[in-house]
Parts: structure tokens; sequence; C-alpha cells
């Protein structure tokens, strides 16, 4: 008998950023709100036992602080790749990247830009667990993590071979 792998896909959307005058938007800092949303998301990654042996994210300061944030505990012993092409890029080039992943990587979390997280979810998954699907059919706001899972190679994510299996929304105190 043959035993699929189990893959695991996350997707986290960069916390709430600023909107400094004069200030690109490749370079806007996180909010004090988004800085906290991004330490409550690394505890939900390290509360849930999910952490990444691989991380990709967007070479855009607050995905960049984001993962910072939220890496500052066991996460920090994650490799990461800044991936410029994950800053908004459309569906198929999303996939395409995921489908890059290195075999011997069991999960993968992507820290990026919406609309491409809600996307690559509402397109790869399937089913969802419960009401996930309706969820993010709805909103996928800032500093959410989703998880897609899947029995197979990375190349074969494709439309329909996921399963949501869970979401979450990550807020630090206020």
């Amino acid at each position: 008998m043959t035993t699929t792998a189990l893959r695991r896909l996350l997707l986290l959307r960069h916390a709430e950023a600023a909107r400094p005058p004069g200030t690109p938007d490749h370079e806007r800092p996180l909010s004090p709100r988004g800085r906290r949303d991004a330490t409550a998301a690394g505890r939900l990654l390290t509360e849930a036992d999910r952490l990444p042996g691989l991380v990709w994210r967007s070479t855009s300061r607050r995905t960049r602080e984001t993962w910072e944030l939220a890496a500052a505990g066991p996460g920090s012993l994650c490799s990461v790749r800044y991936e410029p092409r994950l800053h908004r890029p459309p569906l198929p080039d999303l996939l395409a990247m995921v489908r890059e992943a290195p075999a011997h990587i069991g999960t993968l979390l992507l820290v990026g830009h919406n609309p491409s997280p809600r996307d690559a979810i509402l397109a790869t998954a399937g089913d969802g667990v419960g009401s996930e699907l309706r969820t993010v059919q709805d909103k996928f706001p800032t500093a959410a993590i989703a998880l897609l899972t899947w029995g197979g190679r990375w190349q074969e994510i494709d439309s329909g071979t996921t399963l949501l299996t869970g979401t979450a929304v990550a807020r630090g105190p206020r």
C-alpha cells in the first residue's frame, strides 16, 4: 500500500497597514493595530501547532513586518524566502508558485496581499469544514489565516483539490 503525504498550505494575509502620507504602497508599515494582530497571528500558529517548514512572503514592508512579528517565537526557526511574485499575483501565478515548493516541505506558509490568498482558497478548496468556505467568501480580513490540506504533491494543487480545514482572524489586545 502506498501512502500519500499530507500537504498543508497556510495563507496569511498581512496585518493592517498604516497609510503615512507620501509613503509608496510597497513601503507602508504596519499600524499599531497591525503590529498587535501580527503578534497574535504568531500565537495562533504556535498554539495550533501549525508552524511551517517554509515561509514565502511578499517583499512589501507590511508583509515583512507581519512575518517578523508572527515569527518572534518558535516560527523564527522557519526558512523564509522573500518572493516578489507574491505582491498581488493573479491566481494562476500564485498556484504556479505553490507548485514550486520543495517536495520535502509538508507545510508551506504564504504571507501576501488580498485578493490573492482569498482567490486561492476559493479556487482550490473543493470543500470546507463547517462554514469555513462561506466565511472566506464573505470576507478574508487583514491578519486572517487559512489552512488548506490535501494528500499528494505540491505540483497537484489545482481547482477543487484541497480541503479548507480552518480559518482564524488574529486579533491582538486593543
